[in-house]
């Protein structure tokens, strides 16, 4: 009996920990799909009224996501775009989710690979189905939410992210903001909920497959 409730228990845990893996999974590749941005330069006509060639801002986007990404850039400097305290602050704040996203996936996606492969040996990965369908029509309500009412949800979503209003830049003392609209981000919170969903959705697809076969 105390076997079954420990295999219970390490069960949920494993869950937990294998939602928490495709959560952050599916943050890292939106963060990192820098062929959105690149599309959306000309979708979004972003160099309108900008006297900068594409390349020259693909330049400083990368300056920036490399100083977002790497844990030991310190300091952001843009070679086209001058970025005020505040500013340079948000970013840093910016930057610390980001590494969090990192950590959380580095530490859990080793123990997710091998409860899945504990689930497989047991003939268990149906276990899966009940969970991802929750996974999967969660995610479904906030991005229904969110692209009916993207001001609001983009507003709550800095206002339980960041305690304080340096997101919100000022063009003349941080231009940067000029080039990343918020039509941008709606796009990538698309494809974060894109990619979450199809996670889910090839995890029940496997675990339904899984519980053909027993």
């Amino acid at each position: 009996m105390r076997k079954k409730i420990d295999w219970r228990w390490l069960e949920r845990g494993g869950i937990f920990c294998l939602i928490l893996t495709i959560l952050t999974l599916s943050i890292t590749i939106t963060i990192n799909f820098r062929l959105l941005y690149v599309f959306d330069i000309d979708s979004l006509n972003i160099l309108n009224g900008m006297d900068m060639s594409k390349t020259v801002l693909l330049k400083n986007f990368d300056q920036l996501m490399n100083y977002l990404n790497n844990p030991f850039v310190h300091t952001l400097k843009l070679s086209d775009f001058p970025v005020s305290e505040s500013g340079a602050f948000h970013f840093y704040e910016v930057k610390r989710l980001f590494l969090l996203c990192y950590g959380v996936l580095i530490v859990t996606i080793v123990p997710s690979i091998l409860f899945i492969r504990q689930l497989s040996k047991r003939d268990r990965i149906w276990r899966l189905i009940r969970p991802f369908q929750w996974g999967m029509a969660i995610p479904a309500l906030f991005a229904g939410v969110m692209v009916l009412w993207f001001d609001q949800f983009f507003i709550a979503f800095h206002g339980v992210f960041f305690n304080n209003d340096d997101w919100l830049f000022d063009p003349l003392t941080d231009p940067i903001i000029n080039v990343l609209p918020e039509e941008f981000f709606m796009h990538s919170f698309i494809l974060f909920f894109i990619v979450l969903e199809l996670l889910f959705f090839i995890g029940i697809i496997i675990g339904k497959r899984s519980l053909k076969k027993i």
